[in-house]
């Protein structure tokens, strides 16, 4: 049964102790990446509220997102509710020249430097969680690292993650300070933070590991470190709702550039829909619920962060948490065709 009408909060996992909504929520695209048209600061602000009367509480932002804007408008829709949220933002990438509009700073001034920037438009005194949005090539992590442990010794900073980090990484930052998460991106049609084999080359040149080569089980490191996993994407960029089916995106939105929703690619990719069709039909479910309960069904330090826009999609994100996948429904799901395309 889909949780459009729900009011009631959603079940709850931990995080660093403390109980957070199952499903937390991604505030990227109410300011960069996607569709500009359809963005509007006011029904962002009434949905990041909305959001946390149903108990989605694991809020997700960062500086490159708007130049800022991201950060400022969270800020701004916790004016009188900081205390019911969990606020995630980052640091490490910056404005620069190339297809995405961004490239790497780990320097220890720029970590410092962007916490203050970050508290001031959150309009806290403290970040819950302290992302590195990609680790620096031309910086020691460690440096990068230290850096960011001072905020915590400082009282700037409660707790530290990465993103998009090898399980070597994540082992080399842990032994400095306690990551608390690691964000990457984990969906139906991206599995490479499980030990998937194959490339996880990021946005930019340099990111995470060279060519052909994979991450490792970041997500069972996380489960046995005390780490969250919090996967970003959950749902294929949109593409695994359903909804997507050509590729006829606007010159703001980034998926345009994205090898796998390519024509050819995206309409290969349509029999991995059809499969998250057929399991929602049998649990009465949408596509994009099912899509979410598989990351959920990862294990219980899985906490995904999907992204919207739109009052009803909130509720029916948030409704995932309440879908229960049998062994065979799983099954099913892991047994879908290998995506087309590569992610970047």
């Amino acid at each position: 049964m889909t949780n459009e009408t729900k009011n009631s909060p959603i079940p709850t996992r931990t995080f660093a102790g403390a109980p957070v909504g199952a499903v937390g929520l991604g505030l990227m695209g109410m300011s960069w990446g996607y569709s500009a048209s359809e963005r509007d600061d006011d029904a962002s602000v009434a949905l990041i509220r909305e959001a946390l009367d149903l108990g989605v509480t694991f809020l997700d932002t960062a500086q490159p997102y708007g130049a800022g804007h991201n950060e400022s408008l969270l800020g701004r829709a916790l004016e009188g509710h900081r205390d019911r949220a969990i606020v995630a933002t980052k640091t490490g990438l910056v404005a620069a020249d190339g297809p995405y509009g961004l490239g790497h700073d780990g320097a220890p001034e720029h970590v410092k430097g962007s916490a203050e920037e970050s508290l001031r438009r959150l309009g806290t005194d403290v970040i819950d969680l302290y992302y590195l949005h990609r680790v620096d090539p031309a910086v020691p992590l460690a440096e990068t690292w230290g850096a960011m442990a001072e905020l915590v010794a400082e009282g700037k900073v409660r707790r530290l993650g990465l993103s998009e980090v090898t399980v070597a990484q994540a082992e080399e930052a842990h032994a400095i300070h306690p990551v608390a998460a690691v964000q990457s991106e984990l969906s139906l049609w991206t599995r490479d933070p499980m030990g998937a084999p194959g490339g996880t080359a990021g946005v930019f040149s340099g990111d995470v590991t060279p060519s052909g080569e994979g991450p490792g089980d970041v997500l069972g490191w996380c489960a046995s470190n005390g780490a969250a996993f919090v996967p970003f994407s959950p749902l294929g960029r949109g593409f695994l709702t359903g909804t997507v089916t050509a590729a006829d995106f606007d010159d703001g939105d980034f998926r345009g550039r994205n090898p796998r929703f390519a024509e050819e690619a995206l309409k290969a990719n349509l029999a991995i829909v059809d499969v998250v069709k057929e399991v929602a039909a049998r649990h009465g479910a949408t596509p994009a619920q099912v899509a979410i309960a598989w990351t959920l069904a990862q294990g219980d330090h899985v906490i995904p962060i999907p992204g919207t826009k739109k009052r009803r999609y909130l509720h029916d994100n948030a409704g995932a948490a309440s879908v229960g996948l049998t062994a065979a429904d799983l099954a099913e799901l892991d047994g879908v065709p290998a995506p087309v395309g590569s992610r970047y």
